[in-house]
C-alpha cells in the first residue's frame, strides 16, 4: 500500500534506514545513560554540601558540560571527525555517528540527572549518613533508587533528542532516516521520501516516549 502512495520509495530502503536510526539510537542511549549517571553523580556529589563537595571539581566538570551542551550538533560532529577518525576508522555509517551522539547527549542528560538528584530528600540522605552507610550504599541504595522515576523520565527526554541528532547526523553520510531522507530525498527533490521519513522518525519518537512513559510510571512508588 505504502508503495502505491508512494511509487519512489524503496521499502528495502526505508527499513535498513529506520533500522540504522533505532540502531544509532539504542546504542548511543545506552552510552548517554551510563556516562549521564556519572557525570550527574559528580555534579551532584561534589557540590556545595555534597558528600564530596570539592569546589574545584565541581567547577571543572560543570564547565566540560556546559561547553560540550553549547555546542551545536551539527557543528560538534565537524569537530569530533579526527577523534572519530582515530576510533571508528571511518567517518562515515551509524557507527562513525555513535561518538559525536553520545558525547553530544551524555552532558544534556547530566544536568537532568543532577536535577534528579537533588529532589531526592535530604533527610533519607542524612538518616544513612547517621546509619553509618558509606557513599557508595548512599549512591546505589538511596540516591539512584529514589530517583529512578525522575533518572528515566531524563533518559527519555534525551532519546527523542538523539532521535533528532541521528537525523542531522545522517545528512553528513551517517545513515538512518536522515541521511535517506537528504539524499533520496531532498537532494533528487523527491519531498514524497522526506514526507514518509517524517512520519517513519515521529512514529520512532512515540515508540520512545510510550516505553519510557511505561517504565517510569511502574517505578514510580509515590
Amino acid at each position: 500500500m505504502l508503495t502505491n502512495l508512494f511509487p519512489n520509495i524503496k521499502l528495502e530502503d526505508l527499513w535498513e534506514a529506520t533500522l540504522e536510526t533505532f540502531y544509532m539510537t539504542s546504542i548511543s542511549l545506552i552510552g548517554t545513560f551510563i556516562i549521564g549517571i556519572i557525570l550527574g553523580l559528580l555534579l551532584y556529589l561534589t557540590a556545595k554540601g555534597g558528600l564530596w563537595e570539592n569546589k574545584i571539581c565541581n567547577v571543572i566538570v560543570g564547565a566540560i558540560v556546559n561547553v560540550f551542551r553549547a555546542i551545536p550538533f551539527i557543528i560538534l560532529i565537524l569537530l569530533l571527525f579526527p577523534f572519530t577518525k582515530m576510533l571508528i576508522g571511518t567517518v562515515r555509517g551509524p557507527n562513525a555517528a555513535l561518538p559525536a551522539l553520545i558525547i553530544g547527549a551524555a552532558p544534556f542528560y547530566a544536568r537532568l540527572v543532577e536535577i534528579a538528584l537533588k529532589e531526592v530528600s535530604k533527610g533519607v540522605v542524612e538518616a544513612a549518613l547517621a546509619m553509618g552507610a558509606k557513599t557508595k550504599t548512599i549512591i546505589f541504595k538511596v540516591l539512584l533508587p529514589e530517583s529512578l522515576p525522575a533518572l528515566i523520565s531524563g533518559i527519555t527526554v534525551t532519546a527523542i533528542a538523539l532521535i533528532g541528532y541521528t537525523a542531522m547526523a545522517g545528512v553528513i553520510g551517517a545513515g538512518g532516516l536522515g541521511n535517506y531522507a537528504h539524499y533520496f530525498g531532498f537532494m533528487r527533490r523527491d519531498f514524497d521520501v522526506v514526507f514518509v521519513c517524517t512520519i517513519a522518525i515521529v512514529i520512532i519518537v512515540f515508540v520512545f516516549q510510550f516505553i519510557g512513559d511505561f517504565i517510569s510510571n511502574k517505578v514510580d512508588k509515590r
